[in-house]
């Protein structure tokens, strides 16, 4: 029954949000750019009651073929002349005529149906694309789907059954209250309105206690689908771990809450269908006896009681789906609220109004005293200024959270700095379009992450309107189109969801090739090869040193053998800039950038021209290095050069 802890507050809110989920509906109902939409809606309830006024004058073609079967028809009735079989053909027909327009009312509504559902799908999926990167990681993607497809699906059905449910049920009701009230008696409309009031207080009540049990099912499901998307999207890391049974055991904790919510649902359903059952059933019994009363007195013909019988037969039916047409609306109102305050969830990045394009001359990047961070107490660059000039290769470094990857996302403009500025060719990022701002810069990640479609569909990404012949040239100059030409299906094969079923470096170099076929002036490396092994990343570096010829390139690196070549090096530490200039330059200075250089020499990661291998080598104490050397006095044995 009703939670009694429910507050009035809570009961005007529910409301309240229900109200704003219809006004923000209707517009797709009654759109002022679409007049064909409005002669379909109009033409629709315009069926819609004929079909009623069919369906509520069907009963006397009944009533007119009992008494005349029972001879108790006036003879001077004009109905009586048409006989017995005629009046039942009549009937049948009328039924026909009713089910016939309520069929065509569903035709002529479906393309307003299915446009709302298409136009509010389409602006959903827009408004997500334009959320802020901090919504995205921190969303769950598969209850954010479950949103979504609930939401979108909620639009047509709330359309479908206000119009078509609670307005036809309604206008029924009224035309049989009229019928019974001046055919028969005023006590057959009160008797039923009492019913009928009895019946839609007790079922809203037990529905909006289901309701609540409902939404608890609900996310409970959107638990147990997140859990289920997030496992399989980590498939191999679940493999790794040997964890399949610690991720059943997740999806089936989920699963139990869900078991719950749905056998309270099964319940409730089955002490709301009774309710019902005994309410109608009662009004039923009432009326009946009073006409088979009226008949006895010969103040009603058989076919009166006939009558009444179906009248009271066509009101039970669509009663007797009330409380799942109002469960369902209710449970679409809170689907689709879910999926409206998801609409209004603004962006964070906005572009200005009449922001211009940027249009990149040399590709000069400049960052001025930038301050930015995640969070508002912990700051991750603290006033930082680097210069890159036209066609300059530019490499940022520094040990794990001094703000590498963080200058980059602000490049792109995923977040907007909170002091400073950022600026390309002088111009600001903020003050020009993010469209723009995106077709200006080349980004090749850490993990390149592919679409679950054709090598040739995530080559042509970079640029959808490429020939072939451009693709195919992309993927040569990227080294992949060897490769890909062995396939047995060449460019048409398929590489799985995020790309699994390519090697790490294959997927780079897809990668590799789809930026290039971009063809933009800035380039940003990601520490682009930090995730391949060590002849994969010479192959690739290589690639990306031809890639970057003739444009800016900003590169982000942990291995600092890959970016020794670079024009300028900036070494960050703290969201500070500690160090700049060339790597020669930076190692003579014997600072920052020379001790990350020493330390990453010692644990066999880098490797100078000329110089030995550098490893660890503890040894059993007391005996001779294999490499040559012996216990040093102090017992004590340290990293030893070994050549290679």
């Amino acid at each position: 029954m009703p939670d009694p802890s429910e507050t009035d507050d809570q009961v005007k809110t529910e409301r309240n949000r229900g109200m704003r989920v219809v006004r923000k509906v209707a517009p797709y109902l009654w759109p002022e750019d679409k007049p064909w939409v409005k002669q379909r809606v109009v033409l629709a309830m315009v069926v819609l009651f004929l079909a009623k006024l069919v369906a509520v004058g069907t009963p006397f073609f009944y009533k007119a073929a009992v008494d005349a079967l029972a001879g108790e028809a006036d003879r001077a009735d004009m109905l009586l002349a048409i006989g017995a079989v005629g009046l039942t053909v009549a009937y049948g027909m009328a039924r026909l005529m009713n089910v016939g327009f309520q069929q065509l009312r569903d035709v002529i509504f479906a393309k307003v149906g299915q446009r709302a559902l298409r136009a509010l799908a389409l602006e959903t999926f827009q408004h997500i694309h334009a959320l802020s990167l901090r919504y995205h990681i921190t969303r769950k993607t598969g209850g954010l789907s479950r949103i979504i497809e609930r939401g979108v699906k909620g639009v047509e059905f709330l359309l479908r059954f206000l119009l078509f449910s609670i307005g036809p049920l309604l206008l029924e009701l009224l035309m049989i209250g009229v019928v019974l009230a001046v055919v028969f008696d005023i006590w057959y409309l009160v008797v039923v309105a009492v019913t009928i009031a009895v019946y839609i207080v007790f079922t809203f009540k037990v529905t909006e206690w289901r309701v609540k049990i409902r939404k608890v099912m609900n996310d409970q499901d959107t638990d147990a689908n997140q859990k289920a998307i997030d496992s399989l999207l980590n498939f191999e890391t679940v493999k790794y771990f040997g964890a399949e049974t610690r991720e059943a055991d997740r999806y089936d904790g989920a699963m139990a809450g869900y078991e719950t919510a749905a056998i309270k649902t099964a319940n409730s359903l089955a002490l709301l269908n009774f309710g019902q059952s005994f309410l109608i059933t009662a009004g039923l019994v009432v009326v009946m006896v009073m006409a088979a009363m009226g008949v006895q007195n010969g103040a009603l013909t058989v076919g009166d009681f006939v009558m009444v019988n179906a009248y009271m037969i066509q009101i039970t039916m669509p009663l007797n789906f009330l409380g799942t047409v109002y469960r369902e609306i209710r449970q679409a109102l809170v689907d689709m609220g879910e999926m409206f305050d998801l609409l209004e969830q603004p962006a964070e990045v906005q572009d200005k109004e009449n922001a211009p394009d940027l249009k990149v001359n040399g590709g000069e990047v400049e960052l001025e005293g930038v301050v930015f961070g995640y969070e508002e107490t912990r700051p991750v660059l603290k006033g930082v200024s680097i210069h890159v000039g036209a066609g300059e290769t530019v490499a940022i470094v520094g040990p794990s959270g001094s703000g590498k990857s963080t200058i980059g996302r602000l490049l792109f403009r995923f977040y907007d700095v909170q002091g400073g500025a950022l600026r390309i060719d002088g111009k600001d990022v903020r003050d020009v379009t993010q469209k723009s701002l995106h077709r200006s810069i080349g980004v090749v990640p850490q993990d390149t992450v592919l679409f679950n479609d054709s090598i040739f569909y995530n080559i042509a990404y970079g640029r959808p309107d490429a020939t072939r012949v451009e693709i195919e040239a992309a993927a040569k100059a990227a080294k992949i189109h060897d490769f890909i030409a062995a396939l047995p299906e060449g460019y048409g094969t398929q590489v799985g969801e995020r790309g699994l079923k390519l090697s790490g470096g294959e997927k780079q170099r897809v990668g590799i090739a789809r930026t290039l076929l971009k063809n933009p002036p800035i380039l940003l490396l990601d520490e682009a090869t930090s995730a391949l092994d060590t002849e994969t990343e010479r192959d690739i570096q290589d690639e990306l040193k031809a890639m970057g010829e003739g444009r800016t390139v900003i590169t982000i690196a942990h291995r600092l053998s890959t970016i020794a070549d670079a024009d300028r090096i900036v070494v960050l530490e703290n969201g500070e800039v500690v160090e700049e200039g060339s790597h020669t330059v930076l190692l003579s200075r014997d600072g920052r950038y020379a001790a990350l250089w020493r330390r990453q020499l010692s644990e066999g990661d880098e490797l100078e021209p000329g110089k030995p291998r550098v490893r660890p080598g503890p040894r059993p104490v007391g005996g001779d290095d294999e490499a040559g050397g012996n216990v040093p006095a102090d017992g004590q044995w340290r990293w030893t050069a070994v050549d290679s």
